[in-house]
């Protein structure tokens, strides 16, 4: 098995302190690889950098047609959101034109990550809610896949007709029979996949326009909508918020827990995915951008890129003490 390869350092004054190792692949429109670090073989969950193929069966089910579905609906699916309130407000609006609440949800609460929402909760005296849960999208999207099958509650269950239409589309968008399941943050099950079955993925969502028929369609429909809102599919400050605005339509992207980063461009129709292998977020962040500005979507002095490609370690009273950059492994 090919080792994984540097793709990110922190450097401390004259020494390098830290390098992250990771794995990354570039699959083109017809599946093949035109670019990899590492081993392209590697089998991995892809987490939430796969909800774009969970969605799939949401649109070409016809169930978001049924259900009079908008741009926002789709982007909530696809995202791993802060909690804010402009998170919650549409996807409670969202359960509430289902005739569901909270209670139906299956993802759990999480304190959000958003700080305003996180204080008011505090000031109120208020619990976080499963609809802060950064997963309530994808789940608000389930449960109308459920109601549109006339299935079950359990929807999150591996046997249930939702996680089986989720299952045939990740196999049929990766190319690969799925090697397993584990159960995600929010209880639903993770499809794993080889690191080139999932660039693939975002390859066939880069090419998507492409092609007439249905699940294709669903493809075109769910990245044109992470792209026109992508305040949706994170949040301020997040990294797939800022990066998809610096690119303004070039990219749609997203991330996954555990260090994983997707990325579908449809211009080139190019499908990008990434593992680090220690886990670390500010690594797989630097990777992707370092990536991005590589195949010429990302503007490498935008803002947002280099607040991830040659970022400044700030200690507690603002010092620069140290960058973490993107490794030549990394430099196209």
């Amino acid at each position: 098995m090919t080792r994984p390869v540097p793709m990110a350092e922190l450097w401390r004054g004259a020494l390098l302190e830290s390098v992250h190792m990771g794995h990354a692949v570039v699959c083109d429109s017809s599946g093949q690889v035109v670019r990899s670090w590492g081993d392209p073989g590697l089998v991995m969950y892809p987490r939430s950098s796969s909800k774009m193929i969970q969605a799939l069966p949401l649109l070409s089910s016809g169930a978001a047609a049924k259900y009079g579905l908008g741009t926002e609906q789709m982007a909530l699916a696809c995202a791993s959101h802060n909690g804010a309130a402009i998170h919650t407000h549409r996807v409670n609006d969202w359960l509430e034109q289902l005739g569901l609440d909270d209670h139906d949800l299956r993802c759990g609460p999480q304190d959000p990550d958003d700080r305003p929402e996180h204080e008011r909760l505090i000031r109120a005296f208020e619990s976080p809610c499963q609809v802060h849960n950064n997963c309530s999208g994808k789940h608000a999207g389930f449960l109308t896949l459920g109601r549109h099958l006339e299935a079950g509650a359990e929807y999150h269950e591996i046997d249930h007709p939702v996680q089986q239409a989720a299952l045939a589309a990740f196999e049929e968008v990766t190319g690969e029979a799925s090697a397993g399941y584990g159960i995600d943050g929010c209880s639903a099950p993770n499809f794993a996949t080889s690191l080139t079955g999932l660039a693939r993925a975002m390859a066939w969502f880069a090419s998507a326009r492409d092609r007439s028929d249905r699940q294709s369609q669903a493809a075109a429909q769910l990245t044109e909508a992470m792209m026109k809102h992508p305040e949706l599919v994170a949040g301020e400050g997040r990294a797939c918020t800022e990066l998809m605005r610096a690119m303004n339509g070039r990219a749609a992207i997203k991330t996954g827990a555990e260090a994983v980063f997707v990325a579908i461009l449809p211009e080139q129709r190019l499908g990008v995915a990434l593992k680090i292998v220690d886990g670390a977020t500010r690594a797989s962040e630097c990777a992707i951008a370092a990536i991005l500005v590589g195949l010429g979507v990302l503007d490498p002095a935008d803002p947002a890129t280099r607040k991830r490609l040659d970022a400044p370690i700030l200690n507690r009273r603002g010092i620069d003490c140290g960058r973490i950059r993107a490794t030549a492994e990394m430099r196209f």
